[in-house]
């Protein structure tokens, strides 16, 4: 397809970047360390780590693992944190020191974890005490020979950092029994680490990044190869469309959601690293109140986040009172941000709320929307510089423009494939360079790509497809609605029939008003045969509505 949205970017944003111009994510490190060297990097619980430190710190960790620990290039480092100072330090050690970065869900099973670490063969790992009880129990199945443990407060000042502790161990009491006899402490890591030489490992873009390892929604998770080249050219397209608005340096970054998924590892902590930002690690989005407080200390211009949290936020009193005047731009992704909740957005805040789109195995942004826009138009955007997005039927053939099929993605964001599995690496690479996406969508006559939604997900009534996604923007459209979710379920006339799981906000909605509503503004066979509400509803580690889970259930 001719690049037909290179006519709509925004000024000053190129048609193509040079994923050249770094060799490697630790050379975007290192000069972002120097050059912004005085200005804040990453802050949390009050404790601001400059550029300066970041360099200093993430090099005696480097130094330790190359030394220490005696660590090859290449080896994995699983990370298990959540958004603590210590992600950083520990992820930027690992990558200067040569190493590859497996991140994990501090969330996870012990079935989970053991998958996780035997498949990706990490050597060390990086873990916080509150989860070193579910390494425990697996680790002597996995190949990993050293155990670095840290605790919430650790890079904390005093004497907050002690306070800290006692506070997460003795009262808040989320620091279960663990036995773990060889373990390192981080702090002493870091001390360690000082007293040697960080060796100048020379990485190419052919050299991996990271092992970052999909949801695992469907199955048994698999890690997405992410090379050197992947991230560094994702960093530069992604700077190049957010630095048009204002330049380099002075942002202020919310980062609520956790660093160990590609989203906010990229859009967050990558990519402003590159433009001299600040991130503010938040490092329990789900306590909204704690978050609202947080927002009030900071004059923040970026916010990224999923449907969840801006709805959560939205619905959360005293959100309307925060001063918005800073805030420049705010980026959805993860799920589908629904109208309603976009549109109030805008209506609180005065800042359009921009959808972006991507996946793990391309690192992940593939298409972000203008930021020039004046309103959410419900598209995912335009693709970025150097990507190509097309769509395809399921024989390979590419479709015209405004045709639905599956959406495919080429660039140099585009993964490598999946770690140690190679048939499902040729069952979503396609000749050319193109990778299957999974999502249903299609491409208007200016360039915007439009999901209709996840392939797997499409609900089937009598022979015609049902898009999940446009059957709960309807029912979240509803003012006693907070949250829905759409799944198929089997009906002896039609195949398969749409239920409704719903989280009401008016405790007064009946079943038969919201089918009413849904009724006002869908075709008859999209109608939900059933409504079933919830307390709440299942989500991933970043708020992603789990619709197996809904099936399942």
């Amino acid at each position: 397809m001719e690049k037909i949205w290179l006519a709509h970017y925004p000024p000053g944003v190129p048609a193509e970047i040079d994923p050249g111009e770094y060799p490697s994510l630790k050379a975007i490190i290192e000069q972002s360390c120097e050059r912004y060297a005085d200005l804040p990097a990453y802050s949390n619980f009050g404790k601001s780590l400059s550029y300066r430190d970041l360099l200093k710190l993430s090099g005696h960790f480097g130094a330790y693992l190359q030394k220490v620990v005696a660590l090859d290039k290449g080896d994995r480092v699983a990370i298990m944190l959540p958004n603590l100072l210590q992600y950083p330090v520990a992820a930027f050690g690992a990558l200067r020191a040569g190493m590859v970065v497996v991140n994990c869900n501090p969330l996870y099973t012990a079935r989970e974890l053991e998958e996780q670490l035997v498949d990706s063969g990490a050597r060390a790992i990086v873990i916080l005490e509150n989860f070193a009880h579910t390494l425990e129990r697996v680790l002597a199945k996995t190949a990993i020979r050293s155990v670095i443990v840290t605790a919430v407060g650790d890079v904390l000042d005093l004497p907050k950092r002690p306070l800290v502790n006692f506070v997460v161990r003795r009262v808040k009491k989320q620091v279960p029994r663990f036995n773990l006899p060889d373990a390192v402490r981080f702090r002493r890591a870091i001390n360690e680490g000082k007293w040697q030489s960080l060796d100048d490992v020379s990485l190419g873009h052919d050299d991996i990044a990271f092992l970052q390892y999909t949801g695992g929604t469907t199955g048994i998770a698999k890690g997405a190869i992410l090379s050197h080249r992947n991230m560094v050219a994702n960093v530069l397209q992604a700077s190049a469309w957010f630095s048009e608005r204002k330049g380099e340096g002075g942002d202020v970054v919310i980062t609520a959601l956790p660093l160990y998924h590609i989203f906010s590892l990229t859009a967050n902590c990558l990519t402003f690293l590159k433009l001299g930002g600040s991130n503010v690690l938040i490092t329990n989005p789900r306590d909204l109140p704690a978050l609202l407080a947080e927002l009030a200390r900071h004059p923040f211009t970026f916010f990224s986040g999923v449907n969840t949290l801006f709805n959560g936020l939205l619905n959360t009193p005293g959100f309307d009172k925060l001063d918005f005047s800073t805030l420049r731009i705010t980026l959805g992704g993860g799920m589908a941000v629904q109208r309603p909740v976009a549109v109030r957005w805008q209506r609180v805040t005065g800042c359009v709320l921009s959808q972006g789109y991507g996946l793990t195995e391309t690192s992940p942004a593939a298409c972000v929307n203008p930021l020039d826009l004046d309103s959410f138009t419900g598209a995912v955007g335009l693709p970025l510089p150097s990507t190509d997005v097309a769509i395809f039927d399921d024989a390979g053939n590419e479709l015209a423009v405004g045709d639905v099929g599956e959406i495919c993605i080429r660039g140099p964001q585009v993964m490598d494939g999946y770690w140690n599995r190679p048939e499902e690496t040729a069952a979503v690479m396609m000749a050319g360079g193109w990778f299957r996406s999974g999502d249903i969508g299609y491409i208007d006559a200016r360039g915007f790509v439009y999901i209709e939604d996840r392939k797997k997900d499409m609900i089937n009534v009598s022979g015609f497809n049902v898009y999940p996604n446009e059957i709960e923007a309807v029912a979240a459209s509803h003012p006693g609605v907070l949250e829905a979710a759409a799944i198929a379920i089997p009906d002896a006339h039609s195949g398969e029939a749409v239920k409704l799981f719903a989280v009401r906000k008016d405790p007064a909605l009946t079943e038969a008003e919201l089918i009413k509503h849904c009724r006002r503004d869908l075709t008859g066979y999209k109608v939900p045969k059933e409504v079933e509400f919830r307390t709440e509803l299942p989500k991933t580690n970043v708020g992603k509505i789990l619709r197996r889970a809904l099936r399942e259930s």
